[in-house]
């Protein structure tokens, strides 16, 4: 598809396809934000809204627009059924029920709690190629996927040595967003589910230290326990949402700042500016590119007239490049960009739950490494992984100039 000169309405068939995000979406994006910034796609019969307005609207609106029919095209419903202990595609007050269950794990005091914890793995990770700063590292492998990985299990409650098992669990699981998704990877997601089930086996009871027994032990106000189906679904979601949004958003955000070696200059002669700096690779990386919502009444997005059911299509990575949201710079990478709307995270009731360790993690990591490195260069091209839901990262290879 020559994309520069195709009609507009054709360039939707590429939201949904996986190899889209593996190369530069953006141009594409860009067309239709201008263009056609609520089209309708002509395959499935969705709206995909790409201005960041819209999509921000459309996110705090859960009297109008619904998860419960589906949040990807993999699971759409024809009736809102609700899927027990689902964050994503379940409203309020179910929603609200769910979210308070598991907000115990992630109170403020909960995360400034494990600060040390996440320091220590990111300086165990970092140590381990700092010192050979002569040959390339391939980022991903050595840091992007363990650290959040064995941050996650010690959370869990979980053996972090198996954090190489639990990443071939989330290679697998994420790639089961596709539109054809293989057996095989189903059947790993299959094998994840028995180990975590008896995983909270084991724990209940025992007070063992982590979410897996804080879960199994959880009682509603009038002494419900949660249902297996619900304990499995919030553990699937803790796990793969908490570990490939921070494992590509810590790859996406190192890429940048090799690419932008001013950028990261200017964050080594001003450390004040770390928190900007994550919000900043939080928006230009936009891991998750998409969910849908399902519009519940008749009603208008942009102008544009949309029917009870219609599926709408909020893509987060056009989103984050709007320049009506950030300014004419929109496509480039700042470390120091104030107002900073970025939506990586969602908005309104659906705001990440993981949203501060998230940040602490990157936080954390971009602190070690102010302390390690004058100077990071990409080594040699970076390949991304094919993709409809995350904007992930197969391999980033760079070399790092030792402070």
């Amino acid at each position: 598809m020559d994309t520069a000169t195709v009609d507009v309405g054709e360039l939707t068939e590429l939201l949904l396809d996986e190899q889209f995000y593996a190369g530069d979406p953006h141009p594409v994006l860009a067309r239709l934000r201008v263009e056609a910034p609520v089209v309708r796609d002509r395959r499935y019969g969705f709206w995909a809204v790409t201005r960041h307005r819209d999509v921000f609207e459309i996110s705090r609106d859960n009297d109008r627009f619904v998860s419960g029919y589906g949040v990807n095209l993999a699971h759409f419903v024809p009736e809102p059924l609700p899927v027990p202990g689902s964050l994503l595609s379940c409203d309020p007050p179910i929603h609200t029920h769910y979210r308070r269950t598991l907000w115990d794990a992630f109170t403020p005091t909960k995360i400034r709690a494990l600060a040390p914890l996440v320091r220590a793995r990111a300086v165990a990770l970092l140590d381990a190629f700092a010192a050979d700063t002569d040959a390339p590292v391939e980022i991903v492998s050595a840091l992007a996927v363990p650290y959040p990985l064995i941050v996650l299990a010690e959370l869990l409650g979980l053996p972090i040595d198996d954090w190489h098992e639990y990443g071939h669990w989330m290679d697998a699981a994420v790639r089961t967003n596709n539109p054809h998704a293989l057996a095989e990877d189903r059947a790993v997601v299959d094998h994840m589910r028995v180990f975590l089930l008896q995983a909270v086996a084991e724990r209940r009871g025992t007070d063992a230290p982590g979410v897996i027994t804080m879960l199994a032990d959880h009682r509603d106000a009038d002494g419900t326990p949660l249902t297996d189906r619900e304990l499995l679904m919030f553990l699937l979601q803790l796990f793969i949402a908490g570990n490939e949004t921070t494992r590509n958003t810590i790859t996406g955000g190192i890429v940048a700042l090799a690419e932008n070696p001013a950028q990261w200059a200017m964050l080594r002669a001003d450390r004040s500016l770390v928190d900007k700096a994550v919000e900043e690779i939080l928006r230009y990386t936009s891991a998750v590119t998409h969910f849908f919502r399902t519009a519940l009444v008749d009603t208008s997005v942009g102008g544009v007239p949309v029917a009870q059911g219609d599926k709408i299509f909020l893509s987060y990575t056009s989103a984050n490049r709007d320049a009506e949201a950030f300014g004419p710079t929109a496509d480039q990478f700042h470390i120091a960009r104030s107002p900073n709307p970025q939506l990586a995270f969602g908005f309104g009731a659906h705001f990440c739950l993981g949203a501060a360790l998230a940040r602490l993690e990157v936080r954390v990591l971009l602190e070690e490494m102010l302390d390690r490195f004058t100077a990071l260069e990409l080594a040699g091209p970076v390949v991304r992984l094919p993709n409809v839901a995350i904007a992930g990262f197969a391999h980033a290879e760079l070399r790092f100039d030792r402070a």
